[in-house]
């Protein structure tokens, strides 16, 4: 009884066609996906993008199925309507989902054939900072048409779509109000993405902290700052406010290193101590070092160091054995030299004198 009223319900036809459908899309899919990673195995693009789309290109063939065999149905079958409806809403959120999958494997394939981790990255970091930023609007712009696509859907959605535009000039001031801080951003996202200012891994120091580029989203970038903390700052900072990059061109930098001395202090030895300390120094690129007056107060005179490194964490550890190392020279050999404040006078000098004659070191 029960089967025999199975065999005459309206939608028994219906789903018996809705099942072979399914297991028909589930078979193309499983030999198409097969196919599409043996013949794009050599090619990194399309096979990041096939290996990105393969859930959504799943349920996209099987809504499609399922969508035929609706659209085949009879009009006259109870609740075919509200099923086709369904199945199309379903539609366009599996496409939406598929088309940013789809973006996302594209801007995949593209970082794997330029990878990061060598030498001379400039031009990988480059092209990592588009293809991210890039393909973070363009997933954006897909959602926001999906959406845009559902809401049509709907013939309340249309009717109050047409009375909008009947006031589009107020409706147009306020979403460009309300809208402007993202407009703006991605807009910024864009010239960033173009003329390059910044890339994933440059250093920068922006609002006085010292940092690496972690992460470039199409709103924002994340600093990762030297001690391990994060900076988040909005893209369009970085349109409207200088800052500075140390790794714009190149990876290579110069560091200085500042200290003051005594006027007696000789500077050939503290030359001949900076470079022993340079050549030794695996930090060093070989390419510049020097030792120069560049200041003389009443009390000091001020020395400055120039060395070289071939990235931001190497020169500044560079920096730090320099220093180390000319002032444990000084303590060793010309402790008398280091910056001191002195009293000279009649009465100075006749105790420097008194204590000479007892055999007392002026200094004493």
């Amino acid at each position: 009884m029960r089967l025999e009223l199975l065999l005459t319900h309206p939608w028994f036809g219906t789903w018996m066609a809705a099942l072979v459908a399914v297991a028909v899309a589930l078979l193309a899919h499983r030999i198409g996906r097969v196919l599409l990673l043996r013949i794009t195995r050599s090619a990194p693009v399309p096979h990041a993008i096939v290996r990105k789309a393969r859930a959504p290109s799943k349920a996209v063939l099987l809504l499609l199925a399922l969508q035929t065999v609706w659209q085949a149905a009879p009009d006259a079958l109870p609740w075919i309507d509200m099923v086709r409806h369904l199945n199309g809403l379903l539609m366009i959120v599996a496409t939406t989902w598929l088309v940013a999958r789809m973006i996302a494997g594209f801007a995949l394939g593209v970082m794997e054939r330029h990878p990061v981790d060598v030498a001379d990255n400039i031009n990988a970091r480059r092209i990592h900072t588009q293809t991210r930023v890039l393909a973070r609007i363009a997933m954006t712009l897909a959602v926001v048409m999906g959406a845009a696509m559902l809401l049509m859907t709907f013939p309340g959605a249309r009717q109050v779509g047409t009375s909008l535009l009947a006031s589009a000039g107020v409706v147009g001031v306020v979403a460009g109000i309300a809208a402007k801080p993202v407009f703006s951003n991605m807009i910024a996202g864009l010239q960033l993405a173009l003329t390059q200012p910044l890339r994933l891994d440059d250093v920068l120091i922006v609002e006085g902290e010292w940092g690496r580029v972690e992460e470039i989203t199409s709103t924002y970038v994340v600093l990762r700052i030297w001690d391990e903390r994060r900076l988040i700052i909005p893209l369009q900072y970085f349109i409207e406010k200088p800052f500075q990059n140390w790794t714009r061109n190149n990876s290579q930098l110069m560091g200085s290193v500042f200290f003051h001395v005594d006027y007696g202090m000789p500077l050939a030895p503290l030359r001949a101590e900076l470079e022993r300390i340079v050549q030794a120094a695996p930090q060093w690129d070989q390419r510049f070092f020097n030792l120069v007056v560049t200041d003389a107060t009443e009390r000091t005179m001020q020395l400055r160091v120039l060395c070289t490194a071939a990235s931001s964490g190497q020169v500044w550890d560079l920096r730090c054995q320099v220093r180390e190392g000319l002032i444990d020279f000084m303590q060793r050999e010309y402790p008398q030299f280091l910056p001191r404040l002195r009293v000279e006078g009649e009465g100075a000098r006749e105790g420097a004198q008194e204590g000479a004659r007892d055999g007392a070191p002026p200094d004493a």
